[in-house]
């Protein structure tokens, strides 16, 4: 009895085409390789536009720093020729160099402690510690695996991982928004006494978050006009958590706020109706590679 269920239920299972002969199961092709997205959002107060990177070897993303003040137009013509890039972090204008620390590997590309305007200001003294060790945007190689991460200044490099760098800027935005904890504001009983980047105000803005996939996005909004003001720290950060990002670094904003995208010059900002394109000290890049 038990040879004949087996007879019948083989019998019935190949009338149903449930066993198929090895000789006659086809390949299943590869899933095509991600690609990179660009997304233009009109919001009820910006218009913000979004790029996503996805963390495959189809695409490199790069850090590039000026020895002066350029252009994102002036960063784009690089070779190889990115096909995006975003302003990165801060700077004085007045002297250009640098307030944010930005490292490759163990090479110092800015340091915000040989900026006298920064470390000697009185009225910067009491938040200097706080301003010494703001979050950065790091890329980290783990093997033969590219990561990324949003921490502190400070904060170690996670064992069997190297550095290959490290952009700085501020406030983080996600998982939670760290103004105060970096020195960029600061309040007495309630009381807001300090708010260097106009975090509650709206504004040109720029930003990078990490997915928990592991993508990259980088956000960038425009401030048109007093109906469309731009937005404010807090609201970028609910945007960024919106479009999937786990972690987000606030960067330059204002005026600084850039983006090219296939040659293509988005400002944050405008003037008498022309887009306001302002030198940067420092920016992050897209590169697509060649298929091996």
């Amino acid at each position: 009895m038990r040879l004949i269920r087996v007879s019948i239920s083989m019998s019935l299972a190949i009338s149903l085409g449930f066993c198929t002969a090895p000789s006659q199961l086809s390949p299943q092709s590869p899933p095509p390789p991600p690609t990179m997205q660009y997304q233009k959002q009109a919001l009820p107060k910006a218009v913000v536009h979004v790029i996503r990177i996805p963390n495959h070897p189809r695409y490199t993303l790069r850090l590039d720093v000026a020895d002066g003040l350029q252009t994102v137009a002036d960063f784009a013509q690089s070779t190889p020729k990115p096909i995006a890039v975003i302003n990165g972090g801060y700077f004085d204008p007045a002297n250009q160099q640098t307030t944010s620390h930005i490292r490759r590997g163990d090479q110092i590309l800015a340091d915000p402690t040989q900026n006298s305007r920064l470390v000697d200001n009185p009225d910067l003294k009491v938040y200097l510690p706080k301003i010494l060790n703001r979050s950065e945007f790091r890329q980290y190689q783990c093997g033969s695996k590219i990561t990324y991460a949003i921490t502190l200044y400070n904060q170690p490099i996670p064992p069997d991982c190297t550095l290959a760098y490290a952009l700085g800027a501020g406030p983080q935005l996600l998982p939670q928004l760290t103004a105060q904890a970096e020195g960029f504001t600061d309040s007495v009983d309630g009381q807001v006494i300090r708010d260097a980047i106009g975090s509650r105000q709206p504004n040109a803005r720029s930003a990078v978050g990490i997915s928990g996939k592991g993508d990259v996005l980088w956000v960038m909004v425009e401030q048109l006009s007093a109906t469309k003001p731009g937005l404010s720290l807090p609201e970028l950060a609910d945007f960024m958590q919106q479009q999937g990002a786990e972690s987000a670094l606030n960067l330059d904003g204002g005026s600084s706020s850039s983006l090219v995208y296939q040659d293509q010059v988005i400002t944050g900002k405008q003037w008498q109706g022309e887009p306001l394109i302002r030198p940067v000290k420092s920016v992050l890049m897209v590169l697509k590679n060649t298929p091996q």
